[in-house]
């Protein structure tokens, strides 16, 4: 009796997915087998499996990490938002399922008051039963109440960070400028560094990780500045800054509604210095289901928002 073979149709598996987002959030094979419960030689199958049927790399191996290409990182926004719908679905069958549990969320100043309103909004949509509490820190201290499981996850802005009991969720580089009065005298004109370094400057505290590089920089050509102020509050900045008073140099996401609104500019190109966006959560918290489902979603809200990228570049002056 003569038998028939057919081609086996590649069909991409929900597991391969949630392999293919672990191991690029741990950039690491073996400890996604370790999170997952499954084999190094597993994972390695079903990430070959995955670059099979994309036709495509998704990562690169350089030593003992891995990296996202240039398609992975594409190809991880849409493997975020299917398993993103795919547990949407599965909550919607089940309304036990609704994540009820309080929210704790760790940020920074500057993206409490720009960005994690229009988070909580979009994340109010999808669990309106979830009560939220927001405490603003530094990144330094913020991080510490979350190994301490005083925070469910944080929003920061900072260098990029790695431990093994954490999971880097969503990063995104952030353009970092110089900015001052819209009325200023330096509105229209092309400047220099020296031509700013005696001007009165309203800065951030030293903490700041975008501060210290751009002192860094500055300290190399033997350059300093000296701020006439130091504050945590960018607003406050702001509000000085459109008072026709000094100069600052300030995170992008922070002073961007007030540009467009013309109240205040940036006279100088942006620089390359960047700081990444970041949502961190403990992979060890104690209710690893709850915690799953939170940053799952908001980190969904800020990709969606925002784009995803990687850390890139360091400041020039």
């Amino acid at each position: 009796m003569k038998k028939f073979h057919s081609k086996r149709e590649k069909i991409m598996e929900i597991r391969q997915l949630e392999t293919f987002v672990h191991v690029a959030q741990l950039q690491s094979f073996s400890r996604a087998a370790e999170v997952l419960g499954y084999t190094q030689s597993a994972i390695t199958v079903q990430i070959r499996l995955l670059e099979n049927e994309l036709e495509t790399r998704l990562f690169d191996r350089t030593g003992k990490r891995v990296v996202l290409t240039p398609s992975g990182k594409e190809f991880m926004e849409h493997a975020s938002r299917i398993l993103y719908d795919v547990n949407k679905a599965k909550k919607s069958m089940n309304d036990d399922a609704e994540l009820k549990n309080p929210l704790h969320i760790g940020t920074i100043e500057s993206l409490c008051t720009a960005k994690l309103p229009a988070v909580l909004s979009k994340f109010r949509e999808f669990h309106p039963k979830v009560n939220m509490q927001v405490t603003i820190d530094t990144p330094e201290q913020l991080i510490r109440m979350m190994e301490h499981n005083g925070l469910d996850l944080i929003y920061i802005l900072d260098t990029p960070r790695w431990d093994q009991n954490w999971v880097k969720v969503m990063e995104k580089a952030e353009p970092v400028v110089f900015v001052a009065s819209a009325d200023s005298e330096f509105a229209g004109k092309t400047l220099k560094m020296e031509d700013i370094l005696e001007e009165p400057f309203f800065l951030t505290e030293k903490n700041a990780n975008y501060r210290q590089a751009l002192e860094q920089q500055l300290a190399l050509k033997k350059q300093a500045l000296s701020p006439v102020l130091e504050i945590s509050d960018t607003a406050f900045i702001i509000r000085m800054l459109e008072k026709n008073h000094g100069l600052s140099f300030l995170p992008y996401l922070a002073v961007e509604r007030d540009i467009r609104k013309g109240r205040i500019l940036h006279p100088f190109p942006p620089t390359k210095e960047k700081s990444p966006i970041s949502t961190v959560y403990r992979r060890t918290n104690t209710d690893r289901e709850f915690c799953d489902g939170h940053v799952e979603c908001i980190a969904r809200t800020c990709i969606q928002k925002r784009g995803h990228s990687a850390f890139t570049g360091r400041i020039t002056i």
